[in-house]
């Protein structure tokens, strides 16, 4: 039971209360969480939410990784996978590639293929379509999480099409779901200093909510750390919030701590540890009409990642196998865990392992 004297003490007592009785945060209670000094009262907050929202219950994937490009026209200053065509760093995944990485892995039990890239400019839209048929053929009994709504963007434009029929065009070809990257923060301002010639911020959400009204469930993410300010993540988050009230399309949303080595980004120091848990349980707080939150232990590191179940989170994401764009980011984090990692993990953390699929059902416990 959460102290009530705790909050007082803290000039809290009116957000415990209100999350206590389930209601609503506005942007001013993030901003007075975000300069609380305790993360310890707000990752109580937060459990009290995650635990009302799962119980003792951390979810898990059996999931493969592909990345089929990283060559890329935006040239993002945040980014350290992107490269320009032609750069030794540059490489593009043939379809029998991708072929023979999913056949390398037929024998795994995998449940979610997690693909994304660089938005390229010469691969039409027929590559996409031609690679999930093929992974379609070759495990018709997986599930395909891929391509951000930049990218739906990117594809839309290159062929003179809507971002509407190119999402047809994917989901008739085997596209599940869209995973949540490419919003980083929203705000003009970031995006006018860190990615000017990507997809805006109402890019994003405008194309999230035409997957949504298509029966495409997405995630969210946020990008963090970098030049943003508290009340920009607020706005991020409470524009999530109001997406999510709308469409009710939002699975999962994904904290990602800026890995600041290898980019454009000057004078930024890695996020710690304090400060991360420290958004991990706001985001838990603001967000409360998202089922999911995740721990991607990728970016946190796996260490943090079991602390953030205790801070909000009750997701630590998967397998993964092949992870590229946080380790080239400079993320030290392990390139893949095993089914056995992830449930001792999670139980040590004093959770029960369960495990799921892309849309949170259960594809078996432990």
């Amino acid at each position: 039971m959460l102290d009530s004297n705790w909050y007082q003490n803290l000039g809290l007592g009116d957000i415990c209360e209100k999350v206590l009785a389930g209601k609503r945060l506005s942007l001013e209670d993030g901003e007075r969480l975000f300069a609380c000094p305790d993360a310890l009262a707000l990752g109580a907050l937060a459990h009290h939410v995650r635990m009302r929202l799962h119980g003792n219950v951390a979810y898990y994937v059996m999931n493969q990784h592909i990345n089929y490009s990283n060559i890329c026209v935006n040239g993002c200053r945040f980014c350290a996978f992107g490269r320009e065509k032609g750069d030794p760093l540059a490489f593009q995944l043939a379809l029998a590639d991708i072929r023979k990485k999913v056949k390398d892995r037929e024998q795994d039990p995998i449940t979610e293929i997690h693909m994304v890239g660089g938005c390229h400019p010469d691969l039409p839209l027929s590559y996409y379509e031609s690679v999930l048929r093929e992974i379609k053929v070759l495990r018709p009994d997986i599930l395909i999480k891929a391509f951000t709504a930049v990218e739906i963007a990117h594809f839309a434009k290159k062929e003179g099409i809507t971002t509407r029929e190119v999402l047809l065009r994917l989901q008739s070809a085997g596209l599940n779901m869209l995973p949540g990257g490419g919003a980083e923060v929203f705000s003009p301002r970031i995006r006018g200093v860190l990615c000017p010639t990507k997809l805006s911020g109402e890019g994003w959400l405008a194309i999230v909510r035409e997957a949504h009204l298509l029966g495409i469930k997405t995630n969210a993410t946020m990008l963090y750390g970098h030049i943003e300010t508290v009340r920009e993540r607020l706005e991020h988050l409470v524009a999530l919030r109001e997406l999510q009230d709308e469409t009710q399309g939002f699975v999962c949303f994904i904290p990602l701590p800026f890995q600041p080595a290898n980019t454009k980004v000057d004078g930024v120091q890695p996020t710690t540890g304090i400060e991360d848990l420290k958004t991990m349980a706001i985001s838990r707080l603001m967000l409360d009409n998202f089922p999911h939150i995740k721990a991607y232990w990728v970016m946190l590191t796996v260490k943090l990642a079991q602390v953030a179940l205790c801070f909000g989170a009750d997701d630590f994401d998967g397998t993964v196998i092949e992870e590229k764009i946080g380790h080239m980011a400079g993320a030290e984090s392990e390139q893949a865990l095993t089914r056995t990692d992830l449930m001792r993990m999670i139980r040590e953390a004093g959770f029960e392992p369960v495990e799921r699929n892309c849309f949170f059902e259960r594809a078996g416990a432990a």
